[in-house]
Parts: structure tokens; C-alpha cells; sequence
């Protein structure tokens, strides 16, 4: 009862910003549902078992090697995979570089806001659930692309950086290297309660203690993935206190000192520097100075710049789809290109909302606001008596935390 209370009074906290953010969101969904954009990717079916009953698609450029690299991608909240590739621009970037792109993507049926189920235990674990689906989907297009094994990475936003630290945590046999995007640390939440801690408060516990969570999610032992670690600084619906922890637990799998062996400014921003003994740069975190919630972008026409803005999507003078790809080594001048065209042809559909999601407040995990929306009340306020087990539960759905 006390933790359902102390609940109650955090969700009453931030009713107000909800409010406000709501007034946002609906002039930013007027403005998006009078766009359209062709998707880029094809859907595949038939890939496994799907027990997380998640769809897949994927990107192959025109040129790639004959051994090329794979990249998995994980949408926010309320997101579809085309909109977010649209965005984020990394089937641009597979283009110039000759890797193929791999989207999983979340369906209404699995989360009411399609959001990844970041925060529950079935669905990330290893051989469970949703991670089990991704894998899955790893598999096939490895098999179907001939993708070289020791090049295989992930990347995702808010829920989807949440669940691409799953994947790294829980197959970093699979993984050469992940980016956290606005996400939190590997198993930061079991439940719904959990998870609006990590949200709105974060969650604090020493190095070792969340570098345990991740040695314990598999049986591998080393090498472990290397990691790219991004947040914005005025983030309000993610604290900005996770990109610290996620650096803790990392840092500590890696055997690595907590403070950095450098730091430097790209574009402008703030990026501290982990190597190892052999000198190889395996942990970096940027800071975006002022930035929302969302995914930093640098919009524009050179090789540099990627993608194009939209909410959650923020352009901030720096590509972190570019920036990423290169701490991975994918921008590097790729040998043995060969042409080559999909075996079937992209699935065209209309998007009527190119952004859809990640809506203000309302995006990944959205439940700070959306249960806010009901007036709180407490023992002895003086408000009208209310069934507060009827609030929470709509809450949660709103939320995308609750079937």
C-alpha cells in the first residue's frame, strides 16, 4: 500500500506537465497526418518461432560485400518501423555503406502504445519472448545475406534502447557492439511499478551490482559487445541519470575504471572515452547538451547527416546514426562490393503519420502522463472520494504498461 501510494503521488506530481505536453502532442500528430513517406523496407515472414509475436523487416542496399555487416534497429514507443528508419536515416546509411538493416517492430497487440516490453521479465530473457523473437530474426537474415558473424550490432530509442540493452545483456554472443539511445540499464525494471522508478526517479546501485544483471543473463564469458551510450540532458520523460548507470554497468562487465581514459568534443557535444589495455576505444557516452527526449540528429545533404526531424527525432547538429555507425567501423570503405538487388521488392505503404509516435509525454512508457490525466486524490485531502485502482489501471494501459 505504501509503494501504491507513493505511486499515486508521483503520477499527481506530473499531471500538469502532462496537460501541457498533451497540447504539444496533438499539434504535432495535426501536423504529421498531412505527411506521407514510402517505406524502404520489406517485410519478412517465416523467420522462427516469433514468441513475442514481433514483424520484421530489413533494408539491403544495391551494393553490399559479400560478407556484409548487420545492424538491428528498434523503434520508441508508438513508432513504426518505417517511420523511425525515415528518421533516423539508417537505411540511407546502409546505402552509402554497404551493410543490410534490420528492423523489429513492435504490434498493438503485444503493447496498446507498441512499445517493447522493456520491463518484463518474459520478454528479456534469453530465449524468451520478444529477445527471443530479435534473435530469431538475427538468424534468418544472417543465413539469407550471408552476414558476417563478427559484425552484427543494435541500436534502438527509449523502449527500443531499453530493449537493445536487453539484447546486448542477453546474446552478447551475438552482438559485436549496441547503442543506447534515451534507454536505461539491462533489467532496471521486472515490473511495472520498477519501471516508473527507473523513469521519473532512476534507479542507483554500485558497478559491480549492475554489471552482475548482465553476466548473469548468459552463461558467455568475453569478449563482451562494445557500447554507445546517448542522452540527451533535458530528457523528461527518460532521467538522464540512466545514461551514468548504464556506463556503470558496463564499465564494470568490461573490467574497466570508472572514469574515462579521454574526453572530447564532436559536433559541438560533450563525448567521454572507456578504451581497454589494448587500447581500443569499447565504451563511449554522449551527453546532448539541452536536448529533449529523443534521437539526435544532424539533418542535411553531406556524408555526415542523416535522416530528417520530426518529434523524437531532433535535429541538434550531430547524427548519432552516423556517429554510431562509425565507433562500429561501418563507415569505413567496405572491399568486395558486389551488386546485388533484394529477392523480393519493398513493401510501398503509405504512412500517414511519418513520426507517429513518441508523441510529448506520451511516448515510450508513457505513464507519467497518461496517469496523470485523472484527478489524484490521497486520504484526507478533501477531494471527492475516487476508485484509485480504476485510475492506476487505466493509467497503465494508456501507458503501454499494462494488456
Amino acid at each position: 500500500m505504501q509503494r501504491l501510494g507513493q505511486m499515486i503521488q508521483q503520477l499527481a506530481r506530473h499531471r500538469r506537465q502532462w496537460e501541457t505536453n498533451m497540447k504539444a502532442s496533438n499539434a504535432t500528430a495535426a501536423f504529421f497526418e498531412n505527411s506521407t513517406v514510402t517505406s524502404r523496407l520489406t517485410e519478412i515472414v517465416g523467420f522462427g518461432s516469433n514468441p513475442g509475436n514481433l514483424r520484421m523487416m530489413t533494408h539491403v542496399p544495391e551494393s553490399i560485400s559479400s560478407s556484409p555487416a548487420l545492424v538491428v534497429v528498434l523503434h520508441g514507443c508508438t513508432q513504426t518501423a518505417a517511420g523511425y528508419d525515415h528518421g533516423s536515416g539508417w537505411s540511407s546509411l546502409a546505402d552509402r555503406h554497404g551493410f543490410v538493416v534490420l528492423y523489429a517492430e513492435q504490434q498493438d497487440a503485444n503493447n496498446p502504445k507498441r512499445c517493447f516490453n522493456w520491463f518484463q521479465a518474459g520478454d528479456i530473457e534469453r530465449d524468451k519472448g520478444e529477445a527471443h523473437s530479435i534473435r530469431q530474426m538475427v538468424d534468418h537474415a544472417i543465413k539469407q545475406h550471408n552476414v558476417d558473424r563478427s559484425r552484427v550490432f543494435v541500436t534502438g530509442l527509449s523502449a527500443g534502447g531499453a530493449m537493445t540493452a536487453t539484447m546486448l545483456a542477453a546474446y552478447p554472443d551475438v552482438f559485436a557492439a549496441g547503442a543506447i539511445i534515451a534507454g536505461l540499464p539491462y533489467r532496471c525494471a521486472t515490473s511495472v511499478p520498477e519501471a516508473f522508478e527507473c523513469m521519473f526517479q532512476g534507479q542507483t546501485r554500485s558497478a559491480q551490482e549492475w554489471g552482475g544483471l548482465v553476466r548473469n543473463a548468459s552463461s558467455h564469458q568475453g569478449p563482451w559487445p562494445k557500447v554507445s551510450v546517448w542522452h540527451g540532458s533535458a530528457d523528461a520523460t527518460v532521467k538522464p541519470m540512466n545514461a551514468g548507470e548504464i556506463v556503470k554497468q558496463w564499465t564494470d562487465v568490461h573490467g574497466l575504471k570508472a572514469s574515462p581514459s579521454f574526453s572530447e568534443t564532436v559536433d559541438g557535444y560533450p563525448r567521454r572515452v572507456w578504451t581497454n589495455s589494448s587500447g581500443d576505444d569499447v565504451i563511449e557516452e554522449y551527453v546532448i547538451t539541452g536536448m529533449a527526449h529523443g534521437t539526435p540528429l544532424a539533418v542535411g545533404d553531406d556524408e555526415n547527416s542523416y535522416g530528417a526531424a520530426g518529434p523524437f527525432l531532433l535535429d541538434v547538429g550531430i547524427s548519432s546514426s552516423y556517429r554510431i555507425a562509425e565507433f562500429w567501423g561501418l563507415t569505413e570503405q567496405a572491399e568486395d562490393v558486389q551488386r546485388i538487388r533484394p529477392t523480393t521488392e519493398p513493401v510501398r505503404t503509405e504512412l500517414p503519420t511519418v513520426f507517429t509516435g513518441e508523441r510529448p509525454a506520451a511516448d515510450d512508457w508513457a505513464a507519467r502522463g497518461a496517469a496523470r490525466k485523472p484527478r489524484q486524490d490521497t486520504p484526507n485531502s478533501g477531494m471527492p472520494h475516487m476508485d484509485v485502482g480504476s485510475v492506476i489501471t487505466k493509467a497503465l494501459r494508456a501507458a503501454g504498461l499494462m494488456k
